[in-house]
C-alpha cells in the first residue's frame, strides 16, 4: 500500500446551514488522504497504474462547487465519487474547512475529518 496526499485545495464555494452563507459563500481549504497499491505505478512509471491526483483535485472541485448546509454531506459526496469512480483507491480520509467561520468569534477555521474504505 501507499499514500497519495492532495493538500490545502483551496476553493470559493456556498456552504452552511444560514441563508446568508449559501448567498455570500466563503473561502475553504480541503485535504485528502487515499490509500492504494503503488507498487505497480512504481514499476510501470504509467498513470494508468497510478491514483490520478489530478482526478481527486477535480472530484473535489465539482463537489465543493454544489452548495450544502452541512460540510459533512460535501465530504460524503468527495468519499463516495472517489470509491464509485476509481476502483484501485482502498481507503480514503477528507478535511473540510470552513476559513474564518461566521460562529461569533476569532475562529481561524472549523473542519470535518470523514475517512471510509472500499466495501469488499
Amino acid at each position: 500500500m501507499g499514500i497519495i496526499k492532495v493538500e490545502n485545495i483551496r476553493v470559493f464555494a456556498h456552504h452552511g446551514c444560514l441563508k446568508e452563507e449559501t448567498k455570500i459563500g466563503s473561502h475553504y481549504r480541503v485535504d485528502l488522504e487515499v490509500k492504494a497499491n503503488l507498487q505497480t505505478s512504481a514499476n510501470t512509471d504509467k498513470l494508468t497504474d497510478t491514483v490520478d491526483y489530478v482526478f481527486l483535485n477535480r472530484v473535489i472541485k465539482e463537489e465543493m462547487n454544489v452548495p450544502s448546509a452541512l460540510l459533512e454531506t460535501v465530504a460524503k459526496r468527495i468519499l463516495n465519487r472517489i470509491f464509485t469512480e476509481d476502483s484501485m483507491v482502498k481507503k480514503a480520509t477528507v478535511w473540510v474547512s470552513k476559513l474564518n467561520p461566521p460562529i461569533g468569534g476569532d475562529v481561524e477555521r472549523v473542519t470535518i475529518k470523514m475517512t471510509d474504505r472500499r466495501k469488499k
